[in-house]
């Protein structure tokens, strides 16, 4: 693993904020930056210690995804060089971690798509026998496969709060209340912008899951954000299928009735899961070991999914 890097210092260009993972920086009018840390939350709370190299792993698998699923969808990139953006003295804080990105409206959802019934989806689903208000068969069981990849969208919770599952209906109200202005100038309405992102995330997850199968991976599920440009095109945005965002299970692992293990940061969940803590910040200090055990996880999805070894 490398030195760790908990946030950026960039001080050449203007802080838009900070997310859990992602520092955002304006580059001008059209064009963001925006920076991966190795910083790890869990249960909506970002932890203290950070695992080094993770962000250049996730940027890694990102760009991957972002190359093979352009046909599919436009996405945010703009193939400008995040060195050339920075001072001479920060380029080490972007080398292999940094993306420059187009400024784009983003849209008020995650926009979720399951293809196993785990998570929060099962926890619906034992409840109601749905998940989102979308009625399933009967009799199915943890981790089951479902009959078809479901779309499920979710709020956008701010950090230390948990995103809601909602349905299709109040996805499309989410997007009429924030882009209203944008939807107005564009001549869209709401219903086909969320008609479109559910459409879009769910052939990116059934694309990229025939590619994962192929190298022994299952995509149990994975969330996808949108944003819209100016004239109303939507565009793929954020990050994208990686095991921050996604559940990742080994093929060979997999046995429905049980929850398998993950290439994900259920690493790091099963951990505090065993300690003491209220699930409220501060999180915990992580182990050595948890660190080392999570970079593995994360770097052997990305070597298996990309084809491509990992840099020591």
């Amino acid at each position: 693993m490398t030195e760790a890097l908990f946030e950026s210092t960039i001080s050449s260009l203007p802080l838009l904020g900070r997310g859990k993972v992602r520092d955002i920086y304006a580059i001008d009018a059209d064009k963001l930056l925006i920076v991966t840390s190795d910083r790890i939350s869990a249960f909506d709370v970002v932890l203290p210690d950070p695992v080094p190299g993770k962000g250049r792993l996730l940027t890694r698998l990102a760009s991957f995804w972002f190359e093979r699923l352009a046909g599919i969808i436009p996405n945010q990139l703009t193939g400008i060089d995040p060195e050339t953006v920075v001072a001479a003295d920060e380029r080490q804080q972007v080398r292999g971690r940094a993306l420059v990105v187009k400024r784009l409206r983003p849209l008020p959802i995650e926009a979720v798509v399951r293809g196993y019934l785990i998570g929060s989806g099962w926890q619906d689903y034992q409840a109601t026998g749905s998940v989102c208000g979308i009625l399933l068969p009967k009799g199915l069981r943890l981790a089951s496969r479902l009959p078809q990849p479901l779309f499920t969208p979710a709020t956008k919770a701010a950090i230390g709060n948990h995103d809601e599952n909602i349905s299709f209906e109040r996805a499309q109200a989410e997007c009429a209340t924030a882009l209203a202005d944008l939807l107005a100038a564009t001549g869209k309405s709401a219903e086909v912008v969320a008609g479109q992102a559910r459409d879009a995330a769910v052939a990116l997850y059934a694309t990229a899951a025939q590619h994962a199968a192929a190298r022994g991976i299952i995509i149990a599920d994975s969330k996808f954000e949108f944003g819209l440009d100016e004239s109303g095109t939507l565009h793929l945005i954020d990050e994208v299928l990686t095991p921050d965002s996604s559940r990742f299970w080994p093929a060979d692992a997999y046995c429905e009735g049980s929850n398998p293990p993950s290439f994900d940061k259920q690493y790091v969940r099963d951990y505090l899961e065993t300690l003491d803590w209220n699930k409220r910040a501060p999180g915990p200090r992580l182990p050595a070991s948890v660190l080392a055990g999570t970079y593995a996880k994360y770097a052997e999805a990305c070597e298996r999914l990309t084809g491509e070894r990992v840099p020591a």
